[in-house]
């Protein structure tokens, strides 16, 4: 059975319009003009137990409005979800102990306080016991190599090491299900990266169920083999990340860097050139005769180095987007 259930959920707000000017505003005092948005429209998914799935779409797309439903922040306008088998807007406490959300871009952490203390007031929140918290804590201290960092004031951290204890205080509940919301947004390459190798770990040790929404396609590459895509509010794609490249890729990246100096003519029946600057040359290659050109590319030019290099995946979604969603 499904951790994650989802029948035709959706979401529309409400809002009026106001003209500018003085005398419009007049007007609005006695006659206002209700205009409606469809945040999320009858979207349907399913997540099983352990699965660690990306959710994609562009801003506005209706990610942080479904992820809000899930977790019960906001009440739909209809539809059903079912997540552990609790409705999540009823919002019961028993659903609350089990999840946990992750936003990149809000603390949970009291500000001028060290990062202790945010844990042991989560602590008492989710009524963990002693033993439970100990053992957790310092399981996910060592595997975030935040022990240094415990006492300082959140105020003084780093982004990364801010992002690193909001996620211990997140996970000290031991939740099945974890949301997270653009976790790595802000942070620079090696923290990101850190990020990144947690989640996998965590996920591999602990079989939670983890939704990620992220602008980085690296995160999205480096941890999940299913994604789902929301564009204008409506699931445009949901299956395996691998085949949707294998899908809508149909070529490859070579770099080439020469010995010497090369007449761009000279190399344009190898494919399309991308980027040139006589030493080097970016070509787009039909991806089944990648290795083909590349070979006939080192017998016959004085080539240094070639590297063959898959379209990056942010690329190809935002292709999709242009052409199969717009």
């Amino acid at each position: 059975m499904p951790i994650i259930q989802i029948k035709n959920l959706t979401k529309t707000y409400e809002y009026f319009k106001k003209p500018a000017g003085l005398w419009n505003s007049v007007k609005s005092l006695f006659h206002r003009e209700k205009l409606f948005a469809e945040a999320v429209k009858k979207i349907n998914f399913s997540i099983e137990e352990g699965e660690l799935v990306g959710f994609l779409g562009p801003n506005g797309a209706g990610k942080t409005t479904a992820l809000k439903m899930l977790s019960g922040i906001i009440y739909p306008t209809s539809g059903e979800a079912k997540v552990l088998g609790f409705t999540p807007w009823k919002r019961e406490k028993q659903f609350q102990k089990q999840f946990a959300l992750v936003m990149g871009q809000k603390n949970q952490l009291w500000w001028d306080l060290p990062a202790m203390e945010s844990f042991i007031l989560n602590k008492e929140i989710y009524e963990v016991p002693d033993k439970q918290f100990k053992t957790t804590l310092d399981e996910l201290v060592e595997l975030l190599d935040i022990k240094d960092i415990l006492d300082v004031p959140v105020r003084k951290l780093s982004l990364g090491q801010r992002m690193k204890c909001e996620l211990v205080a997140a996970l000290l509940h031991s939740p099945k299900v974890l949301f997270l919301d653009e976790p790595t947004i802000g942070l620079d390459v090696v923290s990101q990266n850190n990020i990144r190798e947690f989640l996998k770990k965590y996920n591999q040790q602990r079989k939670t169920t983890i939704i990620l929404t992220s602008h980085y396609m690296e995160d999205v590459e480096a941890l999940c083999e299913r994604v789902v895509i929301i564009n204008n509010g409506v699931i445009a794609y949901d299956g395996n990340l691998k085949k949707l490249l294998d899908e809508h890729v149909d070529h490859k990246i070579l770099e080439v860097t020469f010995t010497e100096k090369m007449d761009k003519n000279s190399l344009q029946s190898f494919g399309v050139i991308k980027e040139f600057d006589q030493k080097r040359v970016v070509l787009e290659v039909p991806k089944n005769n990648a290795k083909n050109v590349a070979t006939q590319m080192l017998q016959t030019l004085p080539v240094d180095d070639i590297l063959i290099n898959e379209v990056p995946v942010d690329e190809v979604i935002r292709n999709i987007f242009s052409t199969n969603f717009s």
